[in-house]
């Protein structure tokens, strides 16, 4: 009989305030093939400005092993985000390295899905088995304009439909929704998908970043387009798929699927909150709304072995207090104003 050998098991860290470290948001890209005014509006990102040089960014090599280290530290779901992931050559290379490490138990990606129609076969051959796709709105010109006008609605939606042929259900919709601008074609979204494996997610405008120019006003909570849309069709609420799933869930009494409201202004989350979210230049950061992060690629490329990157993300993740956004109605105008770091830069 083979002797049972106990493995030594690596302590798990918990921040501050007792939330364990679940999740891994990975920006494999800081560049995007989209303008959204409210993540990388052109006046700012245009064509002179600098983004990372390939050999800035984490190589596939290095995102893996990184990879390994924080699901030693408890990991089990991973997110490919950008920028827009799909503009790094090779992406589904990647998707089939993480799906391959042992401890993994979901591997998903954030796109605006322009170039998703090319790419969905291979990614699903390597083991993706989730996709969001960013879609603020069907309506043509609001699309143009909430997307910078780099792109049209029509291959978002030849994206989607790949990725459901290549059997990458169900897909998740994000819709970033703002007030008088594209919250009155949120039903829109809502009949388009009514029926399909996709289901439509509304997300409260939020205050990521810098450049977006948020205010409150332009926040249609959550409660109030649940109220438009189970107006025509009736909804009832639906458990959570896990505890820290940050969508309140709502199906349709009729049995024709389901949407999600992620609401992190007017009922936030923090307490439940389990990412850790790692730039492609390899910094650290315990919170989209985070001010600073813990630089990982520099001890990576001067030779850092595991057990000092392992320590190095247990002290960062065990010294973490974020909670920002349960925070945010409290804070004075010198703390909104200072410099959080753009979404275009870890993902959402």
């Amino acid at each position: 009989m083979a002797q049972i050998v106990n493995m030594p098991v690596t302590p798990r860290p918990r921040d501050t305030l007792g939330r364990p470290l679940h999740d891994l948001r990975i920006s494999v890209m800081d560049r995007c093939n989209f303008r959204c005014p409210y993540c990388m509006p052109k006046e700012t990102f245009h064509e002179h400005y600098r983004f990372l040089k390939s050999s800035e960014r984490l190589s596939f090599e290095e995102i893996a092993r990184l990879t390994r280290v924080f699901v030693e530290l408890g990991v089990r779901k991973v997110r490919l985000t950008g920028g827009e992931p799909l503009l790094r050559p090779n992406l589904p290379e990647l998707v089939g390295e993480l799906t391959a490490i042992e401890g993994v138990q979901d591997v998903a990606l954030t796109t605006n899905a322009v170039l998703l129609a090319q790419h969905a076969a291979q990614l699903k051959a390597n083991g993706l088995q989730r996709i969001t796709v960013s879609l603020d709105s069907l309506d043509p010109d609001i699309f143009r304009q909430m997307s910078g006008g780099f792109a049209e609605r029509d291959r978002v939606l030849e994206g989607i439909q790949a990725a459901l042929d290549a059997g990458l259900a169900p897909i998740k919709i994000n819709a970033v929704v703002e007030r008088g601008l594209n919250d009155h074609t949120a039903l829109d979204l809502v009949e388009r998908f009514r029926g399909t494996p996709v289901i439509v997610r509304f997300i409260e405008y939020m205050d990521v970043g810098n450049r977006n120019h948020w205010s409150l006003d332009r926040v249609v909570p959550s409660r109030e387009l649940l109220e438009r849309i189970s107006a025509r069709w009736p909804l009832h609420p639906v458990e959570e798929n896990y505890r820290g799933e940050v969508a309140e869930r709502y199906a349709f009494d009729d049995g024709a699927g389901e949407i999600g409201f992620i609401s992190s202004v007017t009922h936030p989350f923090c307490g439940a909150c389990t990412r850790a979210r790692l730039s492609s230049e390899g910094v650290l950061y315990t919170c989209l709304f985070a001010t600073h992060g813990t630089d990982l690629r520099a001890p990576l490329r001067s030779g850092a072995s595991d057990d000092e990157l392992r320590t190095l993300i247990f002290d960062t993740w065990r010294q973490r207090g974020d909670r920002y956004s349960e925070q945010r109605a409290t804070l004075s105008s010198r703390e909104h104003a200072l410099r959080k770091i753009e979404m275009y830069y870890i993902g959402g």
